[in-house]
This record gives C-alpha cells, structure tokens and sequence, in this order.
C-alpha cells in the first residue's frame, strides 16, 4: 500500500487514519474493522472485551502519577456510511477507501472519507498506544452502527464501561464544544402498486436530478442545499398535472442521513404532449438553475427518450406518489428559541427505492431537540403519506441529550482550549445525533462532551477533512487527558 497521509502531523494519528481506510466498514457490516481493533489491542498488550452487538471497549492503564485520576471514556463509532459517485466503481464491503491530500484537506477518491468517525477510532487508537500522554485509566469505546440506527449504542448494558466521564469524538466542527443534541425518528411509507401494460400511443423518458451537494441531514440541514428527490418531483407532479403521465420507475437518495444528492425517474407521456414536455422541462431547468446558483453550483437537470419499460405502475398509485412526494416536508421545520441561530426541528426526504415486486420504500428522518417537536414533525409526515394510501410506519426513534451548561467535564476542556490557543471555543448544541443521549439512559449521571476537527461534506463523495484542525484537536485531547486528574 501506498501510504498518501501517514507523514502529516500527529504522525500517529494520521498512520492509524490510513491504516482504517483499508478496512471496510460500512454500517452493519463492521466484522473487518472489529477484527482489526482486536489485532490492535494484541499487538500492545491492552485489555479489550466485545459485547453481543458487537461493541468494542479497548482499556489502558493510568500513567504514572495519575494513578488515582478519574477513569476516562474516550467514544467513537466504527461503522461509515457508504456513498460514491455514480462513474466511480467501488463496493464498500470489500474495497479500500483511497485517501489522498487537498490543499489543507484531506480527501476520498470518490466516495466518502470515513473521517466520520474514523478520525476518533484514530485519535483513540493514538491515546492508547502512546507512551508519552499523561492520563488517567482511559476506556476506549467503539460502537457499531451508529449511522443507520445506533444499534450499538442502544444494545449497549449497564456496567459495560466503568467511565463517569465520557469524551465523545465525533464532532466535526474544530472550536466548538458541544454539550447536547438532537433525537431523532425515522418514518417509513410504503406504497403498493399493481403493474399495468404501457398505454398505446404513449413514448417512455427519463429525467434525473445530479451534481448536488447532499450532506449530512442533521448538519447540512440548514445550508439550503438541494434535495434531488424534491426537484424530481416538482417537475414530475406538474407534468403529471397537465399531461397525465405514468410512472414506470423512480428511484433517489440513499441513506436516512443524507440529504438526496441524485435522483431518476422513468415514466411515459402520450406522444401528442411530448414536445410540450420537453419545452417545460427546458424552462423548468433554466429555473432550477437560478434558484439554486449559490448552494447547488454543480446542479445538473438531464431528460432523453427511454426504452419503453415492461410496465407502469397502475394510475391512482403512479398519482398518489406524485403527490406524496410533491407534498412531503424536507428541510427545516422550526428554529430554535432557547439556541438562536441552532435549528430545533427539521425532516429529511432521505431515499426512495423499489424494494419489491410491487412495493415502493419512502423513507424520511425526522430530528428535534425537542420530544414534542420530533413527534410532531413525524405525525404531519405520516398525514402526507397516509393521506395518499401509503402504509406508513415509524422506527423506535432515539433520545436527544439535553444540555448542562454546568458540567464539570466542559468547564476543564473549555479552560483547556481557551489556555492553549487564546480564544474561547464556542458551547453548543448539535441538530445532528449523537449517540449521547442514548449513553445517558443506560448509565445517569456521565458527565460528557463532545468535540473534533473540522470536518466538511459528511455523508457525501465530497467528505474532507480539515489538516490543521486534527492537530488542534489531538493537542486539545491531550491537554483535556492531562488535566482529568
């Protein structure tokens, strides 16, 4: 292997960053990075134990001196989420991530980093094998699908870590501290169809939505950046409108997480309104491009004939979807009073996917640092589909972390900053998930923060990480480590 990063500083740092873009690690399929921790933990002597889910804590002792300091639990997840550009062949299961320098950033070769959270595996990885880091007995915990469903830490039990402090690494803005989070809940539409022959008299196309930007659904949520499943269907609920199209397939987005970056449908138009298509879909077009010419730069809108499909879906579900989707929420539902500037309340038109024979798969992520805001803004999300003849259902959903200004373990790392690089880092909450909250059920009382280094495009092909800022961070850590006594 060609080694691209392991010469930046931290040194160690970046050789163990490297070293885990080789290791795939998509979202429920962890067993490669697993094995790979307990190589680690073998080769310097550390104690290390696996639960049922697959959760990994990594133990070392305290330095000398620091024998008596509180235990500390550094935390991070190792699963990443898995998306690529659509030229760009690569299976996540099986194939390495390729990293390479940017400037002052570090980046994948078409696909996502995994610097989320792959650059707190690191950091952690680096604490524990140090030999010159003074600290307390440090825990090392490293949980399994955070990013698809917080499976890890949901199965996580009592008693599994001894910490009551937990530093938790998988942030990614450098500067900022946070102390609390959003909770969140997915809900699922699912459409039945029946197949119905292709109309006579009718030609087949194909649009589709490319070149966005997409992100993190939690983060990114707020830039006001485009949704391609929503773009899709503006066009395609005003031409069903006026022309009475079919849809024969319609497929966008991929994870709950992620904003929508793609999207393409197939449908048929009778061929006395072809022509009038095209020319609104060129108007179409020309708008879109000037309503998204800052956020979406790169927004590409495509149309063409299409192969005459095996079959359309029957008229009143092709209609229903349409409409459904034309309707559905995306973005921010409700800014926040008590954090100006923070959003409080959001949704996520994540993905839509034939899954079946004759069955169709909406599914939508809704956030809220606010129980009654999450539930609310699932309810008019499950009105929209059920209105429109889907089955909807709802997942389980996970907890948010309220926030205390007051916390011991923020006081020591916000003076840690402050001392070390000359300004004050910035406190706050965070829209995205954190697995926080869901630590906090199963173990009261943890005193936690979160912090990390800068970390841009998450949950896209265009994920980069900031260079200065891992060295901040690693010298944060440390400082933070050292004054936990």
């Amino acid at each position: 292997m060609e080694r691209k990063i392991s010469h930046l500083e931290p040194n160690s740092v970046w050789s163990n960053f490297e070293d885990i873009c080789q290791v795939p690690r998509p979202s429920k399929k962890e067993e490669k990075i697993i094995s790979f921790l307990e190589t680690f933990a073998g080769d310097n002597s550390l104690k290390i134990k696996k639960d049922q889910a697959g959760n990994v804590l990594i133990s070392a002792p305290a330095t000398t001196g620091y024998e008596n300091a509180p235990t500390v639990v550094l935390q991070s997840h190792m699963d990443m989420v898995g998306e690529k550009n659509n030229n760009v062949e690569h299976n996540f299961e099986v194939d390495p991530i390729k990293p390479y320098i940017d400037d002052e950033w570090v980046k994948a070769e078409g696909t996502t980093l995994g610097a989320d959270c792959g650059i707190g595996i690191a950091v952690s990885m680096a604490v524990l094998s140090s030999k010159n880091i003074e600290h307390g007995p440090v825990e090392c915990l490293f949980t399994v699908d955070e990013e698809t469903g917080l499976s890890g830490a949901f199965a996580l039990q009592p008693g599994f870590f001894e910490g009551k402090i937990l530093l938790n690494l998988d942030s990614e803005d450098e500067g900022e501290l946070f102390i609390g989070c959003a909770g969140g809940i997915d809900t699922l539409a699912t459409f039945s169809f029946k197949k119905d022959d292709v109309p006579t008299g009718n030609s087949a196309m194909e649009i589709s939505v490319s070149g966005l930007l997409g992100g993190h659904s939690g983060d990114d949520i707020h830039k006001g950046r485009g949704n391609a499943i929503k773009i899709l269907t503006r066009f395609l609920w005003e031409a069903n409108r006026k022309y009475g199209i079919r849809v024969a397939d319609l497929d966008g987005g991929n994870l709950r997480n992620a904003i929508a970056r793609e999207a393409h449908a197939t449908f048929v138009v009778r061929n006395a309104y072809k022509e009038n298509l095209v020319a609104d879909f060129n108007v179409f077009k020309h708008e879109i491009a000037e309503e998204f010419e800052v956020s979406e730069p790169n927004l590409k809108l495509d149309h063409g004939s299409a192969d005459t499909p095996e079959y359309v879906i029957d008229e009143k579900t092709s209609d229903n979807l349409l409409d459904a989707l034309f309707v559905c929420p995306h973005g921010i539902h409700a800014m926040s009073f008590r954090m100006p500037g923070m959003v409080e309340t959001s949704t996520n038109l994540a993905s839509v996917k034939f899954t079946g024979e004759n069955t169709i798969l909406v599914t939508t992520s809704q956030r809220s640092d606010r129980y009654s805001g999450k539930q609310e803004i699932a309810s008019i999300v499950e009105a929209v589909f059920e209105k429109s003849d889907a089955s909807v259902r709802h997942t389980d959903g996970y907890p948010g972390w309220s926030p205390n200004p007051e916390s011991p373990v923020l006081a020591i790392t916000e003076k840690a900053y402050t001392d070390l690089f000359g300004e004050k880092p910035i406190v706050r909450s965070i829209h995205a998930g954190l697995e926080c909250g869901l630590f906090l059920e199963k173990y009261p009382g943890l005193d936690m923060v979160s912090f990390g280094p800068t970390i841009l495009g998450a949950h896209s092909p265009d994920e980069r990480i900031n260079i200065e800022t891992v060295q901040k961070f690693w010298k944060h850590l440390v400082e933070v480590l050292k004054r936990l006594r």
